[in-house]
């Protein structure tokens, strides 16, 4: 177990409960396209940190990017375990060979 699958757990737990008391629930109850924009809001908070070089403020858009990733994935009922087998089929193979094995479309 991991801190990212504590997390995940917590995040799981806050399904269905009161959003006036868990920004986690908050969060869901708005739906998968808003825990999407969050996520997609916070990666670039994140960007921002990282060209201005600024560890700190980097470390800390990253977990605020992980905590909203770990939220979208529950939106849509796709567990860290999924993400995490996806990457440990792709570990060892070189990310061109990869990124030109999956389907086109």
């Amino acid at each position: 177990m991991t801190i990212l699958h504590d997390l995940e757990t917590t995040i799981q737990s806050r399904k269905g409960s009161d959003p006036e008391t868990s920004w986690t629930a908050k969060l869901l109850s708005k739906g998968p396209e808003k825990c999407a924009e969050k996520f997609g809001e916070e990666a670039i908070e994140a960007i921002i940190e990282a060209v201005k070089d600024d560890k700190a403020g980097l470390a800390s858009e990253a977990a605020d990017v992980l905590y909203h990733f770990l939220v979208m994935l529950a939106a849509r009922d796709v567990a860290l375990d999924d993400v995490l087998s996806v990457l440990a089929k792709r570990q060892g193979l070189s990310g061109l060979d990869e990124k030109a094995s999956r389907p086109k479309g």
